[in-house]
């Protein structure tokens, strides 16, 4: 999936990597030949002490990790890869890797300087680079979940290309670590781990973080593993010959190469001893193959190099600053308009998890891309609440059941929605949506806003709320976390809202990740729109998939907002207040959370008199401060009330969870306090 163009001409100067010819795709093609080698590992270090020069001007914000000393580990994995569908995601220490797959060295130095001809336009920086399939990020291990959906993709359209994914020694204490090799182990998908044995992390050294030996990682997941030494002459021949019997594997691997980096961990904070940094000079790979070249074509090499690097310079600094026309307010610059699908129709007396099951069933007739992925989906289980019962057995391949593993399924699934797919995540329980909550905040809704043409399109559905005696870790309501990610769609619906539609359209037609909330009560409940009307779409993104609802006065004494599983139990209220205390009762439920809608449920509610948000999530710092702090921003001038859950778990005790989730009679005595 190409999600980057290049600015500039093919035939500009600065496009031009001297001494190397281009694949179709744009990738430089480096020899195995010690010249070839050595001219564009030192390039790579001319640009990283280029960087470092541009930072000792003030021409760089922020921070830089250089891999000096390392230069024949960052090209040696990536230059092996010659298969167009072939992905390469990368970590802080970037830069090497970067240039080895897309020979964009002033995209790169024009980005780490926050200029317009920057790879990313300014918004990347250093850790934070794309190219065609090329991706990395800043979060240590962060990308390892992505590898393996990518991985998995792969398999899936039964191409010939790999995924490499490369993390440093320091990045082994990561979990998602583990959670990637076991699932590209148990998908026996193509992803190579490769891991770039520095002996030191950012200051601490291995024998201080690292128990055990660093090739067995490997091995526990049934992983073939290698490890090389970069100083070794064959080294980068027996890196080729390692990626060459991954893909002939069409299988996981594990490579081990031992390295040591001659710069700091970034800019200038090396505390090592300086016999240490000595010895470790006299080991330099690179400096190791200057010495078997002639002299005359060393410096044809090196001159021919520094010219081209000054090029660089100069073109990074004639590039000016990265601007904003405007500030955006959001990451949602594509909203797609595809015709409006043909919706499976519903059977009447269908309860909200036979219509989901069908919506489901659906989605997987129409569009090939869709894939179910979660824990326990196979029949004959189907799912904790069975939503999914009876897909596996339809639909082989992609119903796909996985390890308890959430923050690995997301990652992969993120991966997934990368290449193509249109993975739909099925999260056990709301509660280990925090495991989640590192893909979804650092990953999944920073590439569209980060990288150019880039989607990502999953939805993840989960079922949350109390009233059921699950006790602390199953019955809570977390929406109040998910709402404040920015750039995370959340829809909650009921079942008074065409719940098919609002997954279908999730789905199908909102290519931005979605937290699908799913209240455990409303399973079993009838699915009827009662005399529930729509409020008018406006320009709030998304309102047109993502409704809001309204039944009841038209000029109400008091106007209910409720959502997801507090409808039911907000209608009981309504009927209680018109019968027994006379008052005109409306009630609004809004299905679409986040981003909040401000143009059309903000503006109704601002034309009303009282309002009271009832919910079941924590309400400090939640959904309804959030509504209540943009009430007031409009200039709302009536009485306000908020009605949640307080601060504290969820007890196991029926007799105790009653207590602490708003119940009837307690939401109808604070009303009346109102009054």
């Amino acid at each position: 999936m190409d999600t980057h163009t290049v600015a500039r001409l093919p035939d500009d100067k600065t496009w031009q990597v001297p001494g190397f010819t281009r694949d179709q795709h744009g990738k430089p093609q480096i020899g195995l030949d010690p010249a070839s080698l050595y001219a564009y590992g030192h390039l790579i270090r001319l640009t990283e002490e280029l960087v470092l020069d541009q930072f000792s001007r003030g021409l760089v914000s922020g921070t830089t990790h250089t891999c000096i000393g390392q230069e024949l580990t960052a090209l040696s994995v990536v230059r092996a890869l010659d298969h167009p569908d072939d992905a390469v995601l990368s970590n802080h220490r970037n830069h090497g890797h970067f240039l080895s797959y897309s020979g964009d060295f002033v995209g790169l130095v024009a980005e780490i300087m926050g200029r317009e001809a920057g790879a990313c336009g300014g918004w990347g920086g250093s850790q934070h680079l794309v190219h065609r399939n090329f991706h990395s990020n800043g979060v240590q291990g962060g990308m390892l979940g992505i590898g393996a959906g990518l991985a998995l993709a792969r398999k899936l359209q039964d191409s010939a290309g790999i995924v490499a994914a490369i993390i440093g020694d320091g990045t082994l204490g990561q979990g998602l670590v583990y959670e990637a090799m076991n699932l590209a182990s148990v998908w026996k998908a193509p992803l190579l781990v490769v891991v770039e044995n520095n002996g030191i992390s950012q200051t601490t050294v291995s024998r201080d973080n690292l128990g055990g030996d660093i090739q067995a990682r490997g091995a526990a997941f049934g992983l073939p593993t290698w490890r090389l030494a970069d100083d070794d002459p064959e080294f980068c021949r027996k890196v080729a010959e390692v990626v060459s019997a991954v893909r002939a594997s069409r299988g996981p691997g594990f490579l081990v190469i031992d390295t040591r980096r001659m710069g700091p961990h970034s800019k200038g904070d090396d505390l090592r001893d300086p016999n240490e940094l000595a010895e470790i000079r006299a080991r330099d790979p690179l400096a190791a193959l200057a010495r078997q070249l002639p002299a005359d074509t060393l410096a044809t090499i090196e001159a021919r190099n520094r010219e081209f690097v000054e090029t660089v310079r100069q073109a990074a600094n004639a590039s000016p600053e990265a601007t904003l026309a405007e500030t955006p307010s959001h990451i949602f610059t594509a909203q797609l308009e595809h015709p409006l699908p043909s919706y499976p129709p519903i059977a009447a007396g269908s309860n909200v998890r036979q219509v989901l099951n069908t919506a489901l069933q659906y989605l997987l007739k129409s569009d090939q891309r869709t894939l179910l992925i979660g824990e326990d989906l196979h029949d004959p289980y189907g799912g904790a609440f069975k939503v999914t019962q009876g897909l596996s057995s339809e639909f082989p391949g992609r119903v796909i059941s996985t390890p308890i593993s959430e923050a690995g399924i997301t990652g992969s699934s993120i991966g997934l929605s990368l290449d193509g797919y249109l993975p739909i995540v099925e999260i056990m329980f709301a509660d280990f949506l925090s495991l989640c909550l590192d893909q979804l905040l650092n990953h999944a809704v920073k590439f569209p806003g980060m990288f150019a043409d880039t989607s990502v399109p999953i939805v993840i559905r989960t079922p949350c709320g109390g009233r059921r005696g699950y006790g602390p870790t199953h019955s809570q309501s977390p929406e109040h976390l998910f709402t404040s990610v920015p750039g995370l769609t959340v829809v909650y619906g009921s079942h008074r809202h065409n719940i098919s539609e609002l997954l279908i359209d999730a789905v199908l037609r909102w290519h931005y990740p979605v937290l699908f909330l799913e209240h455990k009560l409303l399973y079993g409940e009838k699915m009827e729109p009662a005399d529930y009307v729509t409020l008018p779409a406006t320009d709030d993104v998304a309102t047109h998939l993502f409704p809001t609802l309204r039944r009841g006065a038209t000029e109400p004494d008091v106007t209910l907002v409720s959502y997801g599983g507090m409808l039911t139990m907000t209608e009981a209220v309504a009927n209680r207040l018109e019968s027994e205390e006379e008052l005109e009762v409306e009630i609004v439920s809004p299905s679409l959370l986040s981003p909040l809608p401000r143009e059309s449920l903000i503006k109704h509610l601002a034309t009303r008199e009282c309002v009271v948000v009832i919910e079941e999530s924590h309400h400090d710092f939640g959904v309804s401060a959030e509504i209540a702090a943009a009430l007031l921003e409009s200039g709302f001038k009536g009485q306000f009330l908020r009605i949640g859950t307080p601060p504290v778990p969820i007890a196991s005790a029926r007799s105790l969870e009653r207590s602490i989730i708003p119940d009837e009679q307690s939401i109808i005595e604070q009303i009346l306090d109102l009054f």
